[in-house]
């Protein structure tokens, strides 16, 4: 069988050309939790989501497996896993397939303290046979799941231009055929998590060039890139997907309410700002009927007016009176309300 048909064959529907890694949104600590999810949701059908990371021994040795929690409205979804060894990655992939995840991400791209003291995340960027043991393992735990990588062209001093083929070369004799990368360095030793997401100078072009390299791989490129023309740009350079992150957080509707049509072709999902929260709100309903705070919900709500007339006094009312425990839906009616005034007549 020709070698491109064979891909053809075995690509998901999630990497499939057309399919939802065109455009997805980044995993983020304390940010992208089920809440978040079915906001974005309610904004894109087709765009891939995932879950913030969950340490493989959070669900093999502590149980955790709540973490994986998630309504079936949030698929397309794929699960983020951190760690380091081959079987216990291999007992989490094998929970998350069982929990209804047709993707696995493993994390070989965050930076912070606690990730590196567990000897996972960026720091493997300098282990890559150990990643392609772990990529194996998980493929073979888990067959029915697409086992994919996300990592950064590079940490500390290595030379991206040789660390980041020859760790794409690894990946692929492992059986990995999708991966994202982060266009930084990741420095371990010095910055932040929040400055390395910010001070290394992004190699956009170096992805780009992969690309070239490795046609039979799926790449799909992360950072920087804060809007819907930037992606389609990257698209057009011959990237399979584009991932974004704090762009489609803080600015929520002019990141995902067009992606349907600028990325897809397809009908957008939500028209406006209003009735997006109006599709909120049994979500809303159900997670107060069940003891929760609006706050959780609303919280990530809060760049939905981004660049509005009001937007502050729409952050504010749902800041402040979302916190009060009696918070209910009359507080998003009153926001909207509100929001309503500063339209032009």
């Amino acid at each position: 069988m020709p070698e491109a048909a064979e891909q053809r064959e075995t690509t998901s529907p999630i990497s499939a050309p057309g399919g939802a890694a065109r455009l997805s949104v980044a995993p983020m600590m304390d940010w992208t939790d089920r809440h978040c999810r079915m906001f974005h949701r309610t904004l894109s059908r087709r765009a891939l989501l995932y879950t913030e990371m969950v340490t493989a021994a959070a669900l093999v040795r502590g149980g955790a497996v709540h973490l994986l929690d998630h309504d079936p409205a949030e698929h397309p979804l794929a699960v983020q896993l951190g760690g380091a060894d081959p079987g216990e990655l291999a007992q989490a992939a094998r929970i998350c397939a069982a929990h209804g995840f047709g993707e696995i991400n493993l994390n070989i791209g965050c930076p912070s303290d606690r990730v590196q003291s567990g000897c996972f995340g960026a720091v493997l960027m300098t282990r890559p046979g150990l990643v392609a043991d772990c990529a194996a393992a998980m493929a073979e735990a888990a067959p029915a799941a697409e086992i994919t990588v996300k990592c950064r062209i590079g940490v500390d001093e290595q030379e991206p231009r040789e660390v980041l083929p020859a760790f794409l070369d690894r990946l692929k004799a492992a059986g990995v055929r999708r991966v994202i990368v982060h266009a930084r360095k990741a420095w371990l030793q010095g910055l932040s998590p929040r400055e390395n997401r910010e001070v290394p100078p992004l190699d956009h072009d170096l992805v780009v060039e992969m690309t070239h390299r490795f046609p039979d791989l799926h790449l799909s490129i992360n950072g920087g890139i804060g809007s819907l023309d930037a992606a389609r740009g990257f698209l057009a350079r011959g990237l399979d997907g584009v991932m974004i992150g704090r762009a489609a957080y803080h600015r929520p509707f002019d990141l995902l309410a067009g992606a349907d049509a600028a990325i897809w072709g397809a009908a957008p999902t939500v028209a406006s700002r209003a009735e997006a929260v109006e599709r909120m709100k049994p979500h809303i309903a159900r997670h107060l009927a069940a003891g929760g705070r609006l706050h959780a919900v609303t919280r990530h709500m809060l760049g939905l007016f981004a660049g509005q007339p009001g937007a502050r006094k729409w952050r504010r009312m749902l800041t402040e009176g979302a916190q009060r425990p009696e918070a209910g839906l009359d507080l998003l009616d009153a926001a909207l309300a509100a929001m309503d005034a500063h339209q032009p007549a």
